[in-house]
C-alpha cells in the first residue's frame, strides 16, 4: 500500500487570478482631434506642442473620418521642399489623412490588442462606439497596462 496524501483534494485555481484587462480601461479619452479643413501647420504645431505623434480626424457629428500623423505631415513637406515648391499654407488635413482607419473594441482585452499593433504595425488605435469617437489607444498604453498586472496571468 503506498503512501496517501491527507492533505484532501487540491484546488487548481488557487492562486491563479484572471485579470481581464480591457482596452476601455487604458484608453485616453481625452484626445486632440482635428477637423478636415484644418491647415496642416496647425496640425504640425499642435503635434509639437502636445508631444504626440498624431491624432484622429473628426466631422461635426464627433465620427471618425481620418488620422492625421507626424508622417503623413512629413510626407507634405518632403514633397515641397524636394520639387522645390513652397509650403502651401492652405494645405489641409484633408489632403493627408488616412481615412482607411483601422478601429480597436472597447471590450477587447488590452493584450489581444497588443498582439494587434504587432501584426499591424500601427502606433494607435482609435475607439469608436455606435459611429462616434470615444477614446484612443496606443501602444504607450498597453505598456502601462502590462506594468500594471501583477502575476503571470494576461486573460
Amino acid at each position: 500500500m503506498g503512501i496517501k496524501s491527507f492533505q484532501g483534494k487540491r484546488d487548481t485555481t488557487q492562486g491563479k487570478e484572471e485579470t481581464h484587462i480591457l482596452v476601455a480601461d487604458y484608453m485616453t479619452k481625452k484626445l486632440i482631434t482635428f477637423k478636415a479643413e484644418d491647415r496642416l501647420y496647425h496640425v504640425i504645431n499642435q503635434l509639437i506642442a502636445h508631444k504626440i505623434s498624431g491624432g484622429p480626424v473628426v466631422n461635426d457629428k464627433n465620427e471618425l473620418i481620418g488620422i492625421i500623423s507626424e508622417t503623413d505631415c512629413i510626407k507634405h513637406i518632403s514633397e515641397s521642399k524636394y520639387y522645390n515648391m513652397p509650403s502651401d499654407t492652405n494645405n489641409t488635413v484633408g489632403k493627408y489623412m488616412v481615412t482607411d482607419v483601422d478601429t480597436i473594441d472597447k471590450n477587447m482585452n488590452i493584450f489581444d490588442a497588443a498582439f494587434k499593433f504587432i501584426s499591424s504595425r500601427r502606433r494607435r488605435f482609435p475607439v469608436v462606439e455606435n459611429g462616434k469617437l470615444i477614446g484612443q489607444l496606443s501602444q504607450k498604453d498597453v505598456l502601462k497596462a502590462a506594468i500594471s498586472v501583477k502575476g503571470n496571468t494576461w486573460k
